[in-house]
């Protein structure tokens, strides 16, 4: 009969490891039928979309190479968040800054943007790993996604 040794620190990195790879296996799903959507509409394709964690950003995108990366974290937060982050960084592959024609082309292809991108902004960039069951989206995220 063997003995297995874990520690606390350890658990808690193989769940944490675990959990990182759910949620970047959430947001790669849900990637391809928002870009077959989006891509069109805004008449712009990217090279590649890819998900790494970041500290400051929802999403950053490299116009000469024409790719997107979009924040882990969102797979935490509502479904209108992603969408909002993708169809901003899809927007810079025409507009560099975001100067008026920028949220022009906002406006025309995501009304509620600026409220979404509020919505966003108001929850913390990141949770702890351990605190993240516990809390409930916005009620007013809700209400975006929805349509409300």
């Amino acid at each position: 009969m063997g003995f297995g040794l874990t520690t606390p620190h350890t658990d808690r990195e193989a769940r944490a490891a675990i959990l990182q790879d759910w949620y970047r296996q959430t947001l790669q799903a849900q990637l391809p039928a928002l870009l077959a959507e989006w891509e069109p509409r805004v008449g712009v394709t990217v090279a590649e979309a890819r998900i790494r964690r970041m500290k400051t950003r929802w999403g950053s995108c490299n116009i000469p190479a024409r790719r997107i990366w979009l924040n882990l974290e969102l797979a935490k937060k509502p479904p209108a968040g992603l969408e909002y982050v993708l169809v901003h960084e899809l927007v810079h592959l025409h507009e560099r800054t975001h100067n008026a024609r920028f949220q022009a082309f906002m406006d025309a292809l995501l009304p509620n943007w600026r409220l979404r991108r509020d919505l966003l902004n108001q929850a913390p960039l990141a949770h702890e790993e351990d605190s993240t069951a516990s809390q409930k989206p916005s009620s007013h995220i809700n209400a975006v996604n929805s349509g409300e």
